[in-house]
């Protein structure tokens, strides 16, 4: 009675509701029942309904903060692109090696130790040529067998001197490669098969070693010298013992890469080296793309070459049929129009992801390629060495159950199979080995790497690729998807799109490059079977269907897991708006023809802070640098403003070199410096 008499003043209720309690609501409609129902039984059955309301909301209330990860997303486009008959390569042929006129111990070298007996497509073309001693320029996918196709003709030819190779000769042979990696690599092959001729020596120079006991090595004697560009241009200067008298063979291997990233000029410095002591030579030019950088290559160090390349053969094949497609397409740029070979048992997909849910999506498949369908080996590609540091140890503490000590069954079980790496040129060369060599030899793992590890490298038992940022050209595209698939063996790649970037699939498919698109639902809904991102509810039984609102509910657990983790110190926050700041310096340098697809002002910064863990658009990227730095650039702003363009293309080609440089520069550290102070032009993003 005193509640019916006092509710039409209005103050009591009132003041209930400025209390931030739970049961507010419980409390306000129930006092709208007694107004409306005087009878205490019509009272009690509304008490029980909205006691069962209240529940309800309090299960859901925990995740309300990161609620909107499903909400404000762009739409998603269809994806409309004409089905384009893709360029492939048959990679084995039904010739042996012992066809051709090679020393007895090679073939069985190659056929005992490398365990292959039958020869690609590239080498049944390749090896003939070379051992006639001819100049070569070879085209090939990626994985097809381009190492042993200059190697077994380089041994052949070498093994058959008639006066023998003395280890104190010097370099017979140089091979120039872009990155260390591929760099071991190679040498590796080149020892195997040099098994039964152990006089000839092989040797790798590469930034990141001591240069002492490179200098030591070079005094003794290397027959075939394998080397970087960076570092063997500093030992032409530096080191009185190098020579090449008796070099008979140059091999630059991945030259389009070479020449990417401003290496022209050392590739200018070696050829002179070569030419100034002694004419004559072979030359062999690989790569799997060819460039305008490529031809200007060939024009300059080879001397009326063959051209040998594996796709041109199986276009003129297809002509007649295709003609009248092909005919428009004559007219545009040739460079803009070339079409890549794709490996034949290669299957390519894309998947369109709006910028908020790109990490939890990330997530997503890992846990269900690695941990739920297992023996799978996986390769992620970042644009940034900072990127792949921080999703490195997010991914590791998050996903491998280093965040749940309290169930230590399910967090090993989780740990078994989810085996996380990492590869960029920041690494020390110990580090980089190491890595490469565990990675090399695992059955199952998961790489995270920049573009350090997308050309030559040939990990075994690779089945995906994932382009977790987009590349700047079809041909980097290529050369990434070729880690799998190698061979003639199975393998698949997934290329992840914001809804802005859908263009990018028509681009592909003016290049004869054919993906599918895998649905991003399809791919969240493998964290049903993960009980870890389990909303837990008192009653409620184990559930076996795919909900979209559980999917989605347990796709907000994570992103709550990945968030808590980046917000759990200010170091970690602070390593997330760094890894933020170098996505977005990266997606600023996409070439001018790439603009209208990957343009700064169609990201959205609060949307993309959410993929890297941070709850909020970071209000100070530009104050992660010293804030002296600042303040120098303040009084020239407007002579930065007019430079910015040049500067930004010399930084971001000295940051690139340093990835595949000698190690030995100095400038590195200068260049991040400069960096740092170029930060303010990003206050226009937002």
């Amino acid at each position: 009675l005193k509640r019916k008499l006092q509710s039409p003043h209005g103050n009591p209720p009132l003041k209930r509701k400025r209390k931030p309690s739970i049961n507010t609501f419980k409390k306000c409609a129930t006092e709208a029942d007694v107004r409306e129902k005087g009878s205490s039984s019509q009272k009690s059955l509304p008490k029980k309904q909205l006691t069962d309301n209240r529940n309800e909301s309090q299960k859901s209330k925990p995740f309300v903060k990161t609620s909107s990860l499903f909400k404000n997303n762009p739409d998603i486009p269809e994806i409309h692109r004409k089905a384009v008959q893709q360029v492939q390569e048959s990679v084995f042929t039904t010739d042996s090696f012992s066809q051709l006129d090679l020393h007895p111990h090679l073939i069985s070298t190659i056929n005992t130790v490398l365990k292959i007996s039958s020869m690609t497509s590239v080498q049944k073309q390749t090896i003939p040529v070379l051992l006639q001693g001819k100049d070569a320029l070879v085209r090939s996918q990626t994985g097809s067998g381009k190492t042993l196709a200059y190697g077994i003709p380089l041994v052949q030819s070498l093994q058959g001197m008639t006066s023998k190779i003395q280890r104190s000769d010097g370099p017979y042979a140089l091979i120039l490669v872009p990155t260390r990696e591929l760099a071991l690599q190679s040498f590796e092959t080149m020892q195997k098969l040099l098994k039964p001729f152990a006089w000839i020596v092989p040797g790798v120079l590469m930034g990141g070693e001591k240069r002492k006991s490179e200098k030591a090595r070079l005094r003794k004697g290397i027959n075939i010298l394998i080397s970087t560009p960076g570092r063997l241009v500093d030992h032409i200067k530096s080191t009185e013992c190098i020579h090449f008298r008796r070099t008979q063979w140059l091999i630059i291997d991945e030259a389009d890469r070479i020449l990417d990233l401003g290496f022209e000029k050392d590739v200018a410095v070696i050829l002179n080296a070569l030419n100034a002591e002694r004419d004559t030579r072979q030359n062999v030019l690989l790569s799997a793309t060819l460039t305008e950088g490529v031809t200007r290559l060939a024009d300059i160090s080879l001397n009326d070459p063959v051209s040998i390349s594996i796709a041109d053969e199986i276009q003129k094949r297809l002509k007649p049929a295709s003609q009248m497609d092909r005919e428009p397409s004559s007219s545009a740029n040739c460079t803009e129009q070339e079409n890549f070979a794709v490996p034949e048992k290669l299957k390519q997909y894309v998947m369109m992801v709006p910028s908020k849910l790109r990490l939890v999506t990330l997530a997503a498949f890992i846990l269900e390629k690695c941990k739920f369908e297992k023996h799978h080996k996986m390769i992620i590609f970042f644009s940034s060495c900072e990127q792949v540091e921080f999703h490195y140890e997010l991914l590791l503490k998050v996903l491998s159950g280093g965040l749940e000590p309290e169930k230590p069954e399910r967090s090993s079980v989780s740990s078994a199979h989810l085996r996380f790496l990492r590869l960029h040129g920041n690494m020390e060369q110990e580090e980089r080995t190491e890595v490469f060599q565990e990675f090399l030899k695992a059955r199952t793992g998961i790489l995270l790497c920049t573009d350090v590890a997308a050309r030559g490298l040939d990990l075994p038992q690779v089945t995906w690729i994932v382009q977790y940022n987009a590349p700047a050209s079809p041909a980097e595209y290529i050369h990434r998807i070729g880690r799998t698939a190698r061979i003639g063996c199975h393998g698949n790649s997934l290329l992840v799109l914001a809804p802005s970037e859908a263009e990018y699939v028509s681009l592909l498919a003016s290049h004869k490059i054919n993906v599918s698109e895998i649905k991003m639902e399809k791919v969240l809904s493998s964290l049903m079977k993960d009980d870890r991102f389990k909303l837990h509810r008192p009653g409620s039984k184990k559930s076996c269907g795919m909900d979209p609102q559980e999917v989605r509910e347990r796709a907000t657990v994570l992103q709550t897991k990945f968030e808590n983790y980046v917000h759990s110190s200010e170091g970690t926050v602070r390593w997330a708006k760094k890894a933020l700041q170098s996505f977005l310096c990266a997606y600023a340098t996409y070439p001018r023809n790439l603009k209208h697809i990957f343009h700064i002002k169609s990201l959205h910064l609060g949307h993309v802070a959410k993929s890297f863990g941070l709850r909020d658009a970071p209000q100070n990227l530009t104050a992660l640098p010293t804030a002296g730095s600042k303040k120098k650039i303040k009084p020239r702003q407007k002579r930065s403003d007019l430079l910015k363009k040049t500067h930004g293309k010399h930084r971001l080609t000295e940051i690139l070199r340093s990835e595949y440089s000698s190690g030995m520069d100095t400038g590195v550290s200068k260049v991040k410096k400069k960096k740092k102070q170029r930060k303010p032009g990003n206050q226009q993003i937002p």
